[in-house]
């Protein structure tokens, strides 16, 4: 394997074992020692496991795109086999799949869960869970970094275009990343701490909120989200998530700022407003606005997390808006609202073209001087069909595992967008430990897909057939 590769790996295997120290020290303090052994197992494999990934002598920096989709796509299985450990060796005698399923959902921050009672957990368990859905959130920005020629040349030039993509500078990067999100982790906990809410339970909502986990701390978010205010506060909270995580980097340090920088995040906003707009003039019937207000932030940001009333008679609304996802350089998922804005832009130029042949229609986002080249095009044109393929798939799959109709197509959005299954979609009651074998497998899988996309495997098929 390419030592850059091995290096990527054992930079993230030893930050689980940070974590996995954390909760040695957590499980101490607090007097917490029936999962105790789970943890110093998960340090022990983690360090070691890192060490030997980071110190291999034989140095080669130039990394291929194929070695780059290899090492994300390897992370997703290594890593979450790392954080699957405690869940294996605890008290709670899960099985090894379960464990694993536990542990993908955390770290692709989708937040599917075996666990029906959260309050029968260990609390350093719980801390355990966020932690997953922290790492994966941090690994999902980083593997951007690598795999972003495969998806958005134009996003490369205009949004980070005072980034270099060698291998030196991505790791600077990436350290930068890591940086901003601690940052932001940290701002969001002092928040949520200013609106009351206790220590425990403002860590782990913090890091759910900064990598659009589903993780909660407590069964029932109503528990502790339990104002008008508190609503309002955390579906802004949620928005951290929505916008690039680059905007506010953009914003305090870039020197030489340019309004082309910001170019999806003020489409983002827009977007935002008037959604917002829209659901506040028709569909704010029978409910406080501030509910409505929380899951529709929500959806937009993939996390998912509802209260008991939310409006389940919006749920396919909602999950549009699932679909559509946030901005390309967040943790949230999605085929991304600008991918969508210039496939229709490109459509109706297309559509007028027919009427007035004799005119020049040049597809450009309206409010920037930034062509939408013809290969983006393509490229965003097939994301859309891989969505959809992926959907048929999965939802055939969950059919066939006697899942109904319903809830397997909303399963499988869910599923591929990353997103967690609450009374907002109507699947909250949703039971994943009693699933088969099988379905379960495919639910692993479709969480990574949804992670890395269908097309970068695509990709590592088609270069194998041509070696062949």
């Amino acid at each position: 394997m390419n030592f850059f590769s091995l290096i990527y790996l054992g930079i993230f295997s030893l930050i689980i074992s940070v974590f996995s120290f954390f909760n040695i020290i957590y499980s101490y303090y607090f007097n917490l020692y029936l999962n105790l052994n789970c943890y110093i197992y998960s340090l022990i494999v983690s360090i070691v496991l890192g060490s030997i990934f980071i110190f291999q002598h034989k140095k080669k920096y130039k990394i291929s795109i194929y070695y780059k989709i290899l090492t994300v796509v390897l992370g997703y299985f290594v890593l979450t086999f790392l954080i699957s450990i405690p869940y294996y060796f605890s008290i709670y005698n899960l099985t090894f799949l379960d464990s694993y399923f536990e542990s993908i959902s955390g770290f692709t921050s989708t937040g599917f869960t075996i666990f029906e009672n959260i309050k029968h957990l260990d609390q350093s368990l719980i801390l355990w869970r966020s932690s997953s859905q922290w790492i994966g959130g941090l690994y999902f920005l980083c593997s951007i970094i690598l795999l972003i020629d495969i998806f958005d040349t134009s996003l490369k030039k205009t949004l980070t275009n005072f980034l270099s993509f060698d291998i030196s500078e991505t790791i600077k990067q990436s350290l930068k990343i890591l940086i901003l999100y601690t940052v932001l982790t940290f701002f969001i906990f002092l928040i949520l701490k200013i609106i009351d809410l206790r220590t425990f339970d403002s860590l782990n909502l913090a890091m759910t909120l900064i990598s659009s986990g589903g993780f909660l701390p407590v069964n029932n978010l109503s528990s502790i989200i339990n104002t008008n205010l508190k609503e309002i506060i955390f579906s802004f909270l949620m928005l951290i998530s929505f916008f690039s995580i680059f905007f506010v980097y953009n914003l305090l340090f870039f020197k030489k700022k340019n309004i082309i920088f910001f170019q999806e995040d003020i489409y983002l906003l827009l977007y935002f407003l008037v959604i917002l707009f829209s659901f506040f003039l028709l569909l704010n019937y029978g409910y406080n606005f501030s509910v409505i207000l929380l899951s529709l932030t929500s959806s937009i940001s993939n996390m998912g997390v509802s209260l008991e009333k939310s409006p389940q008679n919006l749920s396919f609304i909602f999950l549009i808006l699932v679909i559509i996802g946030g901005s390309f350089f967040s943790t949230s998922s999605g085929i991304r609202f600008l991918k969508l804005y210039a496939l229709f832009k490109f459509s109706i130029n297309n559509l007028i073209l027919h009427a007035r042949p004799k005119n020049i229609f040049l597809n450009k986002y309206s409010l920037f001087n930034v062509n939408i080249e013809d290969i983006e095009i393509n490229r965003y044109f097939l994301s859309v069909i891989v969505f959809i393929i992926s959907l048929f798939i999965l939802s055939s799959l969950l059919t066939i595992s006697d899942i109904s109709l319903e809830s397997s197509f909303k399963l499988s959005i869910l599923t591929i967008m990353n997103t967690v299954n609450s009374n907002t979609y109507g699947l909250d009651g949703f039971n994943f430990q009693d699933l088969r074998f099988f379905t379960k497998i495919y639910l692993i899988f479709f969480m990574i897909i949804g992670r890395i996309e269908l097309l970068t495997l695509l990709i590592i098929i088609k270069k194998f057939l041509l070696k062949n």
